[in-house]
């Protein structure tokens, strides 16, 4: 881990750039060093290395929170792909990219609209049967 974080170190005073270790991501985040490297092998974040260790830029940081947030959400790990290689190299496809996300997040609300919509429906219906329950016992008692 201090190897990783010196190397960091130097190359930043290299480059001028704020660079950080695998340690200080995953303590950013506040989750393992394991899942960075999950999200490095499948392809969604790409560090840099000097030696062994892993070297992250502020680009790295900043796709691993929209990683984080897709994921928070219930985004599948193809469709964070997706809009990640959406935005290109230089952002030339951020056009695309906020269009992908309108789509995806308007068909991800009418889901979970829908699915709040059964959820009340069942409430009612476990309410009637609560309430009519409880009537019933009273009459039994009574």
């Amino acid at each position: 881990m201090e190897m990783a974080r010196a190397a960091a170190d130097m190359k930043a005073e290299q480059t001028g750039e704020t660079l950080y270790g695998i340690a200080d991501l995953a303590a950013h985040f506040s989750i393992s060093q394991r899942t960075i490297r999950f999200y490095e092998d499948k392809g969604l974040i790409t560090p840099q290395r000097v030696g062994t260790q892993r070297i992250y830029t502020e680009t790295d940081r900043q796709r691993l929170s929209l990683i984080l947030r897709a994921k928070s959400i219930g985004s599948k790990l193809s469709e964070i792909r997706t809009f990640l290689e959406l935005f290109g190299r230089e952002g030339e496809g951020r056009e695309k990219q906020l269009r992908y996300v309108i789509e995806r997040t308007g068909e991800k609300i009418a889901e979970l609209e829908d699915k709040r919509r059964q959820i009340d429906e069942t409430l009612d219906e476990l309410r009637l049967i609560h309430e009519g329950s409880k009537e019933r016992l009273r009459k039994l008692k009574g």
